[in-house]
């Protein structure tokens, strides 16, 4: 039995022992209140492991409680609890607190004005209009690829997780949850398992450096089994992973101890022998060969939407890339940025610290780069890293993005509660661990439809925000909508803030952006170094 069992164990032990005692030795003063407490705490125990709602109950029947009493006595005992946690804890618990309400469709509503210090530098807006739109739905859209397979894709959509590192039940709500409301789901690098297919939602094929669900024996990408996977009428896009924002750069290996029957199945390697991502790719070497692969997605797929995901590091190589677009004519249908800040997975302190670009920096590269060539319209982006409120994608639409993703904002819907025992196997909720009487705690339906709900209520948010702006659609937003702090006494748009390029400057002039005034010309659209 877990551990976690023992407390109902113990109570429903002490109470039949009370029940025996009292009928043998008849001693009413003693057992009496042993009964009526052990059996109280037994029937709570029970409800807990049998109730729906609330994966930590069944996964910790009892002791849960006592986790609750505090959270219910936070805010008198908030000095010990929370300004003396990890740096980041204050902003961790505002986002689960918010996704928590919109997914159980509670009122995100407060009194008392912001909590925010609005003159503090940083502190960000959204400048509203004297005259407010009026906005019949919600449903903000946009289409990626061409022809009869373009994705008519939401603006919000479940960023890329793999099964394996979730959950066989936190993949199907996932996926129900993305069907129920007309969003999308990454499967993430790990391929589309068993779980993803069950309930039909639309999935985002994730191919990364170890070519899982589309690999040879010895590792290699196959394309007949490419093929094969991606015409699913399931698979909506295909997304050629090159770095990830949690540890750009870094590869991956999943020990053949956790490389499961399913697990096995879904990336087509051994059961039992360790899962290697390795650090690059193997099919290219230069941008042009990069692109070509790409295209070769795009073709083996029947013509359904190609593109790349990738965290930005050197600036000369995403020059050099947007030199061979220039060079071949050959376009990804999108580009996710990915942010360094971003990542739900576990990886190296040094990794997620100090390696990568920050979002914001990484989105103006791409999209000005995009801009400077005259590709900004044949290129749809997606951006990734920490976003979780409708601000959040209000102000990274505002700085260049077509449409975001969520990885944390949906694993809270689903029941994270930042344990951060991701790697452990020990997930208290069920998320992210294989132990399947942990996973049970995780109610596949209630999860889903909290899911929904949480997107529904963020595009609601969304399209609150937009509506007050004066604007229609959340792609009119621009920087100039968007407003900062910078000192106690100075405030300033984004647009005045970051430096943008020009449509075409890059192709007829030297650009005075100091990135690619100095980086520009020495890259190359036949190697991804730098030119001396």
């Amino acid at each position: 039995m877990p551990s976690r069992f023992y407390a109902l164990a113990a109570t429903l032990i002490v109470f039949v022992a009370s029940l025996v005692l009292e009928w043998v030795f008849n001693a009413h003063w003693v057992t009496w209140p042993i009964i009526v407490i052990s059996g109280a705490l037994s029937l709570v125990g029970i409800i807990d492991v049998t109730q729906t709602k609330q994966a930590i109950r069944r996964n910790y029947p009892i002791l849960s409680h006592f986790r609750f009493f505090f959270e219910y006595i936070r805010p008198e005992i908030r000095q010990y609890f929370i300004e003396s946690d990890h740096e980041a804890a204050p902003f961790s618990r505002a986002d689960r607190s918010l996704v928590y309400q919109r997914a159980k469709r509670d009122s995100d509503k407060r009194p008392f004005g912001t909590q925010l210090d609005v003159y503090e530098a940083g502190y960000e807006w959204i400048n509203h209009s004297i005259a407010p739109a009026e906005i019949a739905s919600n449903d903000f859209r946009l289409t990626i690829g061409q022809g009869e397979n373009a994705y008519s894709a939401s603006v919000f959509n479940i960023s890329a997780m793999s099964f394996g590192a979730l959950s066989a039940n936190a993949v199907r709500a996932l996926n129900r949850g993305a069907k129920d409301g007309g969003f999308a789901h990454d499967t993430g690098e790990g391929s589309i398992s068993r779980y993803h297919r069950e309930h039909g939602g639309d999935l985002i094929w994730e191919i990364g450096s170890g070519y899982f669900g589309c690999r040879t024996a010895d590792g290699k990408f196959d394309p007949v089994r490419f093929a094969e996977q991606s015409r699913d009428p399931q698979v909506k896009m295909v997304e050629l992973k090159l770095s990830q924002g949690a540890k750009p750069g870094h590869g991956g290996l999943l020990p053949g101890s956790k490389v499961t029957a399913e697990i096995a199945e879904a990336r087509g390697v051994p059961i039992g022998v360790d899962c290697v991502s390795p650090a690059k790719h193997s099919v290219f070497s230069t941008p042009i060969e990069m692109l070509e692969f790409i295209a070769k997605m795009r073709e083996l797929s029947g013509g359904k939407p190609a593109g790349m995901k990738l965290a930005i590091g050197h600036p000369w190589e995403f020059f050099a890339l947007a030199k061979a677009m220039v060079k071949t004519g050959i376009t990804p249908d999108f580009i996710v940025v990915d942010g360094s800040e971003g990542g739900t997975g576990a990886a190296p302190v040094e990794f997620t610290d100090h390696v990568g670009v920050p979002l914001r920096e990484a989105l103006l590269l791409v999209h000005n780069t995009l801009v400077g060539i005259g590709m900004r319209d044949r290129v749809k982006v997606g951006a990734s890293g920490k976003l979780v409120s409708a601000f959040d994608i209000a102000r990274t639409m505002a700085m260049g993005a077509d449409w975001c993703n969520s990885a944390r904002g949906f694993m809270f819907a689903v029941g994270c509660i930042q344990a951060q025992t991701c790697h452990t196997g020990n997930c208290p909720t069920g998320v992210t661990t294989q132990d399947t009487m942990r996973q049970r705690a995780l109610v596949v339906p209630d999860k889903a439809t909290r899911v929904t709900a949480f997107h529904k209520s963020t595009m609601h948010a969304l399209g609150e925000l937009v509506a007050a702006a004066g604007l229609s659609h959340p792609n009119q937003l621009k920087p100039e909508h968007i407003i900062r702090r910078i000192s106690t006494t100075e405030v300033t748009s984004l647009a005045t803030l970051y430096k943008f390029v020009k449509p075409g400057e890059l192709l007829s002039e030297s650009s005075s952006h100091r990135v690619f005034a100095y980086y520009w010309e020495r890259s190359s659209a036949d190697s991804f170094a730098l030119v001396h």
